[in-house]
């Protein structure tokens, strides 16, 4: 319990070192992780089952060659693709989001140190430790909140890509309709 309690107060100091900017980071942070692991959870456990109902109803079709057929079946993979399309834009846009908020920590960090600099001027360097500090942790910060979700992004869209295909392909290439 100790331990625990130790691991929350150094967060804690970490989080006061930063200043307010580190915590809107923590949040974007949280909000992406969640829907990473929420797309994770859907392609592991949600599409297999998604994907055989669907290859089910193609395959209880009678007719596989008309124009109207190939126009189902294109519905078919594009309500799938879209399922496994969702929030992967909203992740990309969090994973972009955590370096703006990192700079936009720089940018108030360097008006606190502006700020003792106006009140102390340029001799008191243990003042302006504060504004420094409040400069580059949450430039660290975000980029590193950045790079943790960067990968696993691109990762969820090219999967859904893939995906896509598989399901194109287990439909089969029938759509060579008869007018």
């Amino acid at each position: 319990m100790l331990a625990l309690t130790n691991f929350f107060d150094a967060i804690l100091g970490f989080m006061e070192l930063g200043g307010n900017v580190l915590w809107a980071i923590m949040v974007v942070l949280l909000m992406m992780w969640t829907l990473i692991l929420e797309r994770f959870w859907f392609f592991m456990r949600v599409l297999p089952a998604r994907r055989r109902a669907i290859v089910d109803e193609w395959r209880s079709r009678e007719d596989h060659r008309t124009w109207h057929a190939a126009r189902i079946k294109e519905e078919l993979i594009s309500r799938l693709s879209v399922e496994m399309r969702a929030n992967v834009r909203t992740i990309q846009t969090l994973i972009a989001v955590c370096p703006l908020l990192g700079l936009l920590g720089t940018v108030t960090g360097m008006i606190a140190v502006f700020d003792v600099m106006a009140f102390f001027g340029t001799g008191n360097a243990r003042a302006m430790a504060a504004g420094v500090s409040q400069a580059t942790i949450p430039t660290m910060a975000g980029m590193v909140a950045a790079l943790s979700g960067l990968y696993f992004g691109s990762y969820l869209e090219r999967r859904a890509d893939v995906e896509a295909e598989r399901l194109e392909d287990l439909l089969g290439y029938e759509n060579q309709y008869v007018a």
